[in-house]
């Protein structure tokens, strides 16, 4: 709320701009809340294991419901899919009896790549072959180790790997099936098989043979992933120390790293989100790109926020948007792909996520291949390399040039005197 004042961002001082500090578990709590605000549309943004509470606040007072994530319960992690199925859309018949409006994974991803798919459908093709949904951050916060967003969330999500191939569900390792994928603005980038929320629903309401999604991580990233997770420090059940207290390792992890809010001031870089898409339109195949670039520095010279928050926290607020006119007051449960994109799109393009569109030759180079090979190929090619140092660990995050030692004057002279006698001889 400062930072909105700070930015000068309040249109109306007539209207009121405040906060409340609840125990969003407490259902009861939340209901007062909604009752005495008046509150008609309610936007959780909180962590994954309060959607649940926060939904039946909702269906007690009539009050619209979006979030951005799928919900999560602490002692489950990556549950089988589809996910959505173990606890949201139980609650579906509910909304619907209710007239309750509840529009589920509205962030970016989930949300925004859901509507790119309603989008291909509606749009650019006839039927769909396969989509590949690409989500590369490749900005630096200039920290040794940090995630974007929630530590604890961040790292549940790698657990394993849930992906739609052949219209069924398939398991893989974390981090064991890689591309490289030349983006838009950012460039070759090394990209991971990965599960994520969107797959629960779009291998339910979209129509085609393949939906993976594909996450950017770079190879420090995986080797102190890796090394945390070999050790145990990311599990999210309790252990008991010498001392008799018990703590859950993946909550100690989160409370060294870096608070995310802190990283956005000094964050720079791009960030690429898409859908790459095939299929066939007119008979004939098609592929294209559906994608939105958002810069780090721009996005905190708005609001404040670094790139990751940026895309997360402007889609919810466009779905609240078109709740309130009535565009998509769906008055029961939906996720985002089963509502018409374009107002949502549209929107997005005004408040600071352009869209593009990029057609891509069919088999060229830059069509993206998805297949995923057997595990043993895929393994030989996706191991991480990274040079650590003890003195220096920054080392593994600069560029060669810059982390070898600079060479005095003198010693640079006598090298091409050297290089100099040499010739002559």
């Amino acid at each position: 709320i400062e930072s909105v004042k700070r930015k000068g961002h309040i249109q109306n001082s007539a209207n009121k701009f405040y906060s409340r500090q609840i125990n969003a578990l407490d259902i009861p709590a939340t209901v007062k809340l909604i009752e005495e605000t008046g509150s008609e549309i309610v936007i959780n943004l909180g962590n994954a294991f309060l959607n649940m509470s926060i939904l039946e606040a909702c269906l007690e007072t009539g009050a619209a419901y979006i979030d951005t994530a799928i919900h999560e319960e602490p002692d489950k992690v990556c549950e089988n899919p589809p996910w959505y199925a173990n606890y949201e859309w139980k609650r579906k018949d509910r909304c619907a009896e209710k007239g309750l409006t509840a529009i589920l994974g509205a962030g970016f991803d989930p949300g925004v790549v859901n509507a790119y798919c309603a989008l291909a459908v509606k749009r650019y093709f006839d039927k769909i072959d396969t989509i590949d949904i690409i989500d590369v951050n490749a900005g630096s916060h200039g920290k040794y180790f940090a995630t974007n967003f929630d530590p604890e969330i961040n790292f549940r999500e790698f657990i394993k790997v849930w992906t739609w191939i052949d219209r069924q569900w398939k398991e893989y390792p974390t981090h064991s099936v890689k591309r490289v994928y030349d983006l838009p603005v950012v460039g070759p980038s090394p990209i991971y098989l990965n599960g994520h929320d969107e797959l629960h629903s779009l291998s339910k309401n979209i129509d085609a043979n393949s939906i993976r999604f594909w996450m950017g991580f770079g190879d420090h990233y995986i080797n102190v992933f890796t090394v945390l997770r070999t050790l145990g420090f990311l599990s999210h059940l309790p252990v008991t120390l010498t001392t008799g207290q018990e703590v859950v390792p993946l909550k100690v992890v989160k409370a060294l790293l870096p608070d995310p809010q802190t990283l956005a001031p000094g964050y720079t870089g791009k960030t690429c989100i898409g859908n790459f898409v095939k299929g066939w339109k007119d008979s004939k195949v098609r592929e294209v790109f559906i994608y939105q670039v958002s810069d780090h520095k721009q996005c905190f010279e708005e609001v404040e926020s670094q790139g990751i928050s940026y895309t997360a926290g402007v889609p919810p607020v466009a779905a609240a948007m078109l709740v309130a006119q009535g565009v998509w007051d769906a008055k029961t449960m939906v996720n985002v792909e089963e509502l018409d994109p374009e107002p949502f799109i549209a929107i997005l393009d005004k408040i600071g996520l352009p869209t593009e569109m990029k057609e891509i030759k069919p088999g060229g180079k830059e069509s993206f291949d998805g297949t995923v090979r057997s595990l043993e190929e895929e393994l030989a090619e996706s191991t991480a390399t990274v040079t650590v140092s003890a003195a220096n660990p920054m080392i593994a995050l600069a560029p060669r040039s810059s982390a070898e030692p600079k060479k005095s004057k003198d010693k640079e002279k006598s090298e091409k005197s050297g290089k100099s006698d040499k010739k002559k001889k």
